[in-house]
């Protein structure tokens, strides 16, 4: 996950929507269907915009899929240079190295292999889509149905995540391949029934004991984003425990 600047999605001190109003909200609702990878499906593409979107959103689905025999490629479309773009302690490029580590490291806790990275320009996605069409399209290959890819939601409100899922429904347009989408940033900005949000397609992923346990434990690998880089300005930890409240719950939801 990073943060562009300039984005007018997240203010100094706003907190977003806090994780126990969703948990409230979606036990009221009463229980959406769950998501289970489609019988044919043969190959999963996960597109994760930056190193760590692809196991806070969709980490123990795409697990189960590769623990279940099905094809896992991971797509990194960025390395995530951009998260901390006034630290005075790491350059973009050191930021980079140690973030691809992180999520090489997160993957295998989760047995997903590593990512296939494409070094577009994080927090400058949208600059490049036919770019990032090709190369999505490209790694899907002509396969039709029995392919899914899982992609960032194409309204999730950060400009990287809606560029990477508007890639990858082009690419499975021009491929055949079914998309199926995660939300990330929308968490955070939108509200419980927030009508712009398609809760009606909504499908979850109900995790185990082991399974959460599991994905805590991969989203513990990405050290550069969950805790500060030090004590000074600029160095801030991008994913503090109010934030992974709300992407490490018992649930991952796709919308199908």
């Amino acid at each position: 996950m990073s943060e562009p600047e300039g984005w007018a999605g997240i203010g100094p001190g706003d907190r977003g929507t806090p994780a126990a109003a969703w948990a409230r909200w979606l036990a009221d609702r009463g229980p959406d269907p769950v998501f289970t990878i489609p019988g044919g499906c043969r190959r999963l593409v996960v597109v994760a915009p930056h190193p760590d979107d692809e196991i806070l959103g969709v980490g123990v689905t795409a697990s189960r899929a590769a623990a279940a025999g099905v094809d896992v490629t991971v797509v990194a479309v960025t390395d995530g240079d951009a998260s901390h773009p006034d630290s005075p302690t790491l350059t973009p490029q050191k930021l980079a190295g140690l973030r691809v580590e992180e999520s090489r490291r997160a993957c295998t806790q989760l047995g997903l292999p590593e990512p296939v990275r494409l070094g577009l320009p994080d927090g400058r996605v949208r600059e490049h889509p036919a770019l990032l069409t090709d190369a999505v399209a490209g790694i899907v290959g002509d396969p039709g149905p029995s392919t899914l890819v899982l992609s960032t939601w194409r309204g999730d409100g950060h400009p990287d995540h809606e560029a990477a899922g508007h890639a990858a429904a082009d690419a499975c347009a021009a491929t055949g391949a079914r998309l199926v989408e995660y939300p990330v940033w929308a968490w955070h900005w939108a509200a419980p029934g927030d009508p712009r949000v398609p809760w009606t397609r909504r499908r979850r992923v109900v995790l185990t004991d082991h399974e959460l346990a599991a994905k805590r434990a991969a989203v513990s690998e990405f050290v550069t984003q969950v805790a500060p880089l030090s004590d000074r300005s600029g160095d801030e930890a991008i994913l503090p425990d109010w934030v992974l409240d709300r992407l490490v719950t018992r649930e991952e939801t796709v919308f199908w």
